[in-house]
């Protein structure tokens, strides 16, 4: 692929000797915000809550055997039975703390995925791990370190105290990888892909979520073919492969060595924010950041982006130290809900809402992948929010020779469409200048490595580029404040500045708007979920275009099938789709986000060309077609729901 000069400097760059017991620079305490003492992070007794130690789950007389051993250290083979619903979903396998903390549940999946890659994947090279500082992060993280070192993995590179954003992870196996390019350190090897401990944007603690995923060799999330494998591979495991090697101490800075297998421990943020840096005009956005009439808000929401937050917004860019919010990371999230959405950051949203509320607000999620942005009493939605910045990529240097292509989610408004078609990019297929991919990022991945793809996004408030290969929420925030200081370079002290909803309302302007909304119906009995999705297959087999739904003329109606235009591979049964000959759009799909029962997703849909009508609230614009999408799935009668959960 592609990159910008700046961008090769950094891939090519090297790292310290991978023997180098140095310290890279590390996260001082006053990289963290004061915290209410009720919030403050506890001792937790790890130890005695759990422990990491792997045992036998078959019979009490099959005892663990030696097996072939890597250079000093002995490796045991502990007998295992497999557990049911080891599946992944959209974004790894997510379930309850508890369920993970069951005698091998995780182990017996960790040794799966390694039964499922090629040897040369992973023996004697490296892998990445991080995690989004959940509960149950520091325990996981010996596990994953000690079957990787069973498996013949040679060096795990983990985040101090195990934190890693997910960008952070992808931009670190980005950086390994390319410095194989480097021919004058012939010690390096690229890394081979990274564990990322995270259920992303659910909540946190001993009664919630705890999550993992794979990403592999190009920082991406692991393809169906692969964590295929590992289901199959969860359903007749019966042994795990674990070193004989004592915990290792992820709180400081540096190298641990066990025999021909060794431990780094690095700073979370050095090599995000070095990539960071040659995407964005860093002084550009500092001018905006210290101007006295532009006032700036991050909400880390108590979640990964805590570690970020002041080395980037504040020591970098000039952000004074109050404007970020719940700044320290915690292992429950501060008992809240990391979804940075109206509804669970519902404390940033009353801010910019408030009279005389700041310029810019923005949140991010539990793994920092997610974001919300919002101008005063303004909020983006993020269907717009990724066609404005693919609109306006002339304020990043990172896009300087102009955009490879775009694309979206299939439920993401057609806003970036529009956006495709004024830049007359090239045709991927017959569908147009764009590529519609289901939901998962891990879709976005192949279009990228063929040198496809520039930005892309999903309504879900995920939002990204081909920097790495995932979302990037700190990435979204960057851009909109590139976006907001190139509007304004030229400004004086004084004069009015062009705000988040100037920036939005020109965007309307030029391109119409498409008025959205998701509704979420959280933890419905799976059952009732499942037979509503069948329900509306079977309406779908028996529709035609020209069927009347209201006033509403059906143009198609389908349950979405993607074929990668890459390596041809085909996915189904992706959302069902009605689509008007408006252009108004219903879609249902079941989220595969959650960990526990089914969460209904109804996307709907509307466009409107003319501006006298663009000002409109979105739920006022959209009740025809939101009460038609209730009604045709008769959602209250399968789900026994009478309100959703939350309303984006």
């Amino acid at each position: 692929m592609a990159f910008s000069s700046k961008l090769d400097n950094f891939i090519l760059s090297a790292y310290k000797s991978q023997n180098s017991t140095a310290p890279l620079s590390k996260i001082q305490p006053s990289s963290f915000l004061p915290c209410p003492s009720s919030l403050k992070p506890q001792k937790l007794p790890f130890r005695v809550r759990y422990d990491s130690t792997i045992r036998a789950t078959s019979a009490p007389s099959s005892p663990s055997t030696a097996i072939a051993e890597p250079e000093g250290i002995k490796i045991n083979s502990i007998p295992t039975k497999p557990f049911e619903g080891q599946k992944t979903g959209t974004s790894g396998l997510r379930k309850k703390v508890k369920v993970f903390m069951q005698e091998n549940y995780l182990a017996n999946w960790i040794q799966a995925l390694f039964n499922s890659l090629p040897p040369e994947d992973y023996k004697s090279g490296l892998l990445v791990l991080g995690g989004d500082g959940r509960y149950f992060n520091r325990e996981a993280a010996q596990i994953i370190i000690k079957i990787a070192a069973g498996n013949g993995v040679g060096k795990i590179l983990v985040g101090k105290e195990g934190v890693l954003s997910t960008p952070a992870v992808s931009a670190v196996i980005r950086k390994q990888k390319a410095s194989q390019l480097n021919f004058f350190l012939l010690e390096y090897f690229g890394a081979n892909g990274g564990f990322i401990m995270s259920a992303s944007h659910n909540p946190g603690g001993p009664e919630y979520d705890w999550g993992i995923k794979f990403n592999y060799s190009s920082g991406q999330p692991a393809p169906e073919s692969i964590t295929d494998k590992i289901y199959g591979n969860t359903l007749s495991i019966s042994e795990i492969k674990i070193a004989d090697v004592p915990d290792v101490d992820l709180s400081k800075v540096g190298v641990t060595k066990f025999g021909s297998f060794s431990v780094e421990v690095i700073d979370p943020v050095s090599d995000y924010l070095e990539l960071l840096e040659t995407v964005f005009d860093f002084q550009l956005i500092k001018g905006l950041l210290s101007r006295p009439d532009f006032r700036f808000i991050f909400d880390a929401m108590h979640a990964v982006t805590g570690a970020y937050a002041k080395p980037i917004f504040v020591d970098k860019l000039g952000a004074t130290l109050d404007s970020i919010s719940n700044g320290i990371p915690l292992e429950d999230f501060g008992h809240g809900h990391p979804d940075p959405n109206l509804t669970y950051a519902k404390d940033l949203v009353n801010i910019l809402y408030a009279e005389n509320g700041p310029d810019f607000g923005a949140a991010s999620d539990g793994d920092g992948d997610r974001n919300m942005i919002l101008g005063r009493s303004f909020f983006v939605t993020p269907s717009d929010s990724v066609a404005v910045i693919a609109a306006n990529t002339e304020a990043i240097p990172y896009f300087k020779n102009g955009v490879k292509g775009l694309a979206r989610s299939m439920p993401t408004s057609g806003a970036l469409d529009r956006v495709a078609e004024k830049l007359n990019l090239p045709f991927f297929e017959a569908n147009g200048p764009w590529i519609q991919v289901p939901t998962g990022w891990k879709f976005f991945g192949n279009l990228m490595d063929a040198g496809n793809l520039s930005v892309c996004g999903e309504e879900s408030f995920g939002t990204g580029s081909d920097h790495i290969r995932e979302k990037d929420g700190i990435w979204a925030v960057l851009a909109w404040l590139s976006i907001i200081a190139h509007r304004n370079k030229d400004k004086k002290p004084g004069e009015k500045l062009v705000s988040v909803s100037d920036v939005v309302k020109e965007h309307w302007a030029t391109y119409g708007r498409n008025f959205f909304s998701r509704y979420d119906y959280e933890e419905c009995e799976s059952e009732g979920a499942n037979k509503m999705i069948e329900y509306l297959r079977d309406i779908i087999a028996k529709s035609k275009a020209g069927d009347k739904y209201g006033s509403y003329v059906l143009q198609f109606a389908d349950d979405f099938t993607y074929t990668d235009p890459v390596d041809g591979s085909v996915v189904s049964k992706q959302g069902v789709r009605f689509v008007f000959t408006d252009g108004s759009r219903i879609i249902y799909r079941l989220s595969g986000t959650g960990s526990a029962g089914a969460t209904v997703r109804v996307y709907i849909e509307q466009f409107e060309p003319d501006v006298s009508k663009h000002d409109a609230d979105a739920q006022i614009a959209l009740k025809p077609l939101i009460d038609l999408a209730i009604s045709v799935s008769k959602l209250k009668d399968y789900t026994g729901r009478e309100q959703p959960t939350v309303i984006t």
